[in-house]
């Protein structure tokens, strides 16, 4: 059974063998698996591991075959399970991927064309049979005449090379190329396969004449254009709006097999325990997918990077242990949020920024902004279909195309989750998709009446008025999978695959940018309008993860969370001091002014760094500049990834410089984030313990057993010091509970609760497993409110935690408040003080240590 997780993130610098060294630690440390990223062969120098090249291979980059089984064995020597990574939705299209490369020298004669995501018939007939491939610096034709892409020999074959990068001639282009005729310069009849001689010959007659080289380019089944055309051109379907990741048809029983049959192998031969399935909501269908690979996999612990959204629920029946833990993290982080601090806070956010607009408006306008540009070929594709499916019913076939779009855009952006699960030809369906898309359907049509502010600009020439009830009834009948058809059904299928790639980076990569009233919110799956979670609402969430999903993962940092549980913990405190904070921001403001150029930062982003200094201080100069590169890019108001603005990324790099360079400034910032420093650790080691005690399987990401302040990735991918952590835990193995506190700044005392609550799963798995039992403890008397505390198994476990410690000491400490302990002698695993049960004072409790967690005796 899977107990406790560590998450590794395996790279060309830390492979197989690094892995396998650190597995003695991990046993130590307590965790039962070690869960790794993706590990199949990947784009050659890959630090990641999700740009999967050939599925069929393991990585050599990480080390190969034979270090994989090196890695493998340690794991099992030191009695460890692994967990491994899969990436199911897409492919790289790099030439190592041999499948992409066959279907770019093939086309739709290539056996592996069913395998991607193509449209091979697009409305725009030039590309028709033809992949799109937009990667070119400039438009195609200044391109060709610079003698920027040149043909090359490569053994048998002919080769386009543009700088670094490779594609195929097909040989029937050569062939059809002769046919053509005897135009100048033109190919004889001898083609690939007659030498290196006869090879050499042909490429440079044709570098040497680019009209011969446009007609022989125009001949492939691929176009080659200008990487700016891919928001409005591209033809497959891509992860998110990276055309360097191509859509796989895992839907397809061959594709699923090829794709997964290393990965199913190890799990059949005992090899792999668990699989994490990542971005399943890009699939055509997730759920029959999960029962196609649970049905393979047999009784293995399966959980999925499944996103949801406030309220929302795992779809019932899908085969799986539950999520990879993002709704655990919002509910968990939440109970450190003053709700009383969050009016202010949202005053101060107005006043510096200029923005007063709630979280749902900035996220509409984001989720808005992505359909008009990084996503409009995946929109023009749906309206394209959706124009079809009309003119098969002859009372909505004279809505204009202008119109469809209109009303999908209006339906996707109000789509208040990732993606709806309709399966088209279902006799059931879920009863939450078709609520969903109604009240979609409800504010799509308001907001497009609306028009302006709330509903964005309609299309030039399109009246508001013409989007009528006609129209909204029969794209919900469609996309509720009511009405028959092979259109309809791909229009449903093919809206829901959009709206979560739209989600994805409208809100987590734009909005949670652009709305910045308190940082430590703004994280995937959260509610930045509304994060404060009360202990009620925690306990009551808890109570429903045991009884429907006791195995979910439970994570507080990941590889993708945007800033680190230690960085999201001491930013949490501002809700409780809004007007000191208030006083400080404005005094940073004012301050900063000497180091602002070319507009840069503009003052959202200005307050956004502000924050994240707070939380990762004390940081470099260096990480900082990064950090705040890609938030202004991720934003995309002053600059972004695909319109940068030098002059402002210039500046925004000087003030950073500027402002750590800048004595008095850094002077203020230690002074303001000194007093935070404990209470933001008391407030992670709280958080930590309900992760490692709630019901689930916790995660630890790597690094993360000792106090962590990185941002954004790449900033949480830096390696992590192994050697110093395992002399920590030696250390600690004879460490007097007394002195935790004094090596604080070690990061003592938080490994101190992990080893001791890991420790206490491995010997008690039924108090925490499906098994289990989760009951709240009642905590009276006046400070009550600053603790949560709760029992598993039958009371054989009992924890408590504080919340809000920054009020909590403002008034006075914990004064009367009791916690009800279980009748029974228990013991303190962290300090050994041994205590009697039943109605405990909270602070007698958490005298010695700030958090605590006890065993029955």
């Amino acid at each position: 059974m899977v107990g406790a997780t560590y998450r590794i993130q395996l790279s060309p610098s830390f492979g197989f063998d690094a892995a396998a060294a650190v597995a003695p630690y991990l046993a130590t440390l307590g965790v039962t698996h070690v869960y790794t990223s993706p590990y199949l062969q990947a784009v050659p120098g890959s630090t990641h591991g999700y740009d999967v090249a050939d599925p069929t291979r393991l990585s050599d980059d990480l080390g190969g075959p034979a270090a994989h089984r090196r890695m493998l064995d340690a794991f099992a020597a030191a009695g460890l399970g692994h967990v491994v990574d899969v990436v199911p939705n897409h492919m790289a299209t790099h030439p190592a991927n041999a499948w992409w490369w066959d279907v770019l020298e093939n086309g739709q004669a290539s056996p592996y064309a069913a395998y991607f995501d193509i449209d091979w018939d697009p409305p725009d007939s030039e590309l028709r049979d033809k992949v799109l491939l937009a990667v070119l610096g400039d438009h195609y034709g200044r391109i060709l005449d610079r003698g920027e892409l040149e043909v090359a020999p490569h053994r048998d074959r002919l080769r386009v090379h543009y700088h670094d990068q490779v594609f195929p001639i097909s040989a029937d282009s050569l062939a059809a190329l002769t046919a053509e005729g005897p135009g100048p310069g033109a190919p004889s009849g001898r083609g690939p396969g007659h030498g290196p001689g006869d090879l050499q010959e042909l490429a440079d007659r044709l570098n040497g004449d680019r009209d011969l080289l446009h007609r022989l380019l125009e001949l492939q089944h691929y176009r080659l254009a200008y990487w700016r055309t891919a928001g409005q051109e591209i033809d497959y379907r891509r992860f998110f709006d990276i055309q360097t990741l191509v859509g796989l048809r895992v839907e397809e029983p061959q594709v699923f097999e090829d794709s997964h049959a290393l990965v199913l192998g190890w799990v059949r031969a005992g090899l792999v325990q668990g699989l994490r399935i990542d971005h399943p909501d890009g699939l055509a269908n997730p759920g029959a997918y999960l029962e196609r690979l649970r049905a393979a996999v047999g009784e293995a612990w399966v959980v999925i990077e499944k996103i949801l959204e406030p309220g929302e629920a795992l779809p019932d029946g899908w085969p799986v242990a539950g999520t990879t833990g993002y709704d655990f993290a919002a509910r968990a982080g939440g109970l450190f949020v003053d709700p009383a601090g969050l009016g202010p806070l949202g005053e101060l956010h107005a006043e510096l920024t200029g923005n007063g607009a709630d979280f749902g408006s900035v996220a509409r306008a984001a989720k808005r902004e992505v359909l008009g540009d990084a996503l409009a070929a995946d929109l023009r594709r749906l309206t394209e279909l959706a124009v079809r499916v009309c003119q098969r019913h002859r009372r909505y076939r004279d809505y204009t195309r202008a119109q469809l779009s209109a009303a999908l855009v209006g339906l996707t952006v109000a789509l208040p989750i990732y993606r709806t699960y309709v399966v088209p030809g279902a006799a059931l369906q879920r009863p939450e998709d078709a609520r969903y898309i109604d009240r979609a359907r409800a504010e799509a049509e308001e907001r497009s009446i609306l028009g302006g502010a709330q509903g964005g600009p309609l299309p030039v020439g399109l009246e508001a008025t013409e989007l009528d009830d006609d129209l909204w009834d029969f794209l919900a009948r469609v996309l509720r999978g009511e009405i028959p058809g092979a259109a309809e059904s791909a229009l449903a299928l093919r809206w829901q695959q959009l709206t979560a790639p739209v989600t994805a980076k409208g809100v987590e990569d734009t909005a949670l940018y652009r709305y910045v009233r308190l940082v430590s919110a703004n994280e995937v799956g959260s509610d930045p309008e509304h994060p404060a979670v009360s202990p009620e609402e925690f306990h009551r969430a808890n109570d429903e993860a045991q009884r429907l999903w006791p195995s979910s993962m439970l994570s507080t940092s990941t590889h993708d969370t945007k800033r680190s549980e230690d960085v999201r913990a001491r930013i949490a405190l501002l809700s409780e001091i809004p007007a000191e904070w208030a006083a400080t921001a404005r005094r940073w403001f004012a301050r900063a002014e000497p180091h602002r150029r070319g507009g840069a930062p503009e003052p959202t982003l200005e307050y956004l760094l502000y924050q994240s200094v707070v939380g990762a201080w004390p940081i470099s100069t260096e990480r900082l500049a990064a950090y705040a590169a890609k938030a202004a890019c991720e934003a995309k108001m002053a600059t972004s990834w695909t319109r940068p603005d030098p002059v402002y990324d210039e500046g925004l790099a000087a003030f950073v410089t500027a402002v750590l360079d800048d004595a008095d400034f850094v002077d203020d910032i230690d002074s303001f984030v000194a007093p935070l420093v404990e209470p933001g650790r008391v407030t992670s080691m709280a958080q930590t313990l309900l992760r490692l005690t709630c019901p689930g399987v916790p995660d630890t990401y790597q690094g993360t057993e000792v106090w962590d302040l990185s941002l954004v990735d790449p900033d949480n991918r830096r390696p992590v010091d192994f050697d110093r952590r395992r002399q920590l835990l030696s250390e600690l193995e004879r460490a007097e509970p007394s002195g935790l506190w004094a090596r604080a700044d070690d990061g003592l005392p938080k490994l101190a609760v992990v080893r001791a609550a890991l420790d206490l799963r491995r010997r008690r798995p039924d108090c925490f497993g499906p098994k289990g039992a989760y009951r709240p403890l009642p905590v009276s008397g006046g400070a009550g409110g600053h603790a949560v505390a709760y029992v598993r198994g039958e009371d054989e476990v009992a924890v408590v935690v504080p919340r809000l410690v920054l009020s909590l000491r403002r008034r006075g400490g914990w004064d009367r408040a009791e916690v009800a302990l279980p009748e029974a002698r228990m013991r303190d695993l962290v300090t050994g003080a041994v205590l009697d049960g039943g109605p405990t004072p909270v602070a007698e409790l958490l005298e010695r240590f700030p958090v605590a967690l006890l065993e029955r005796v």
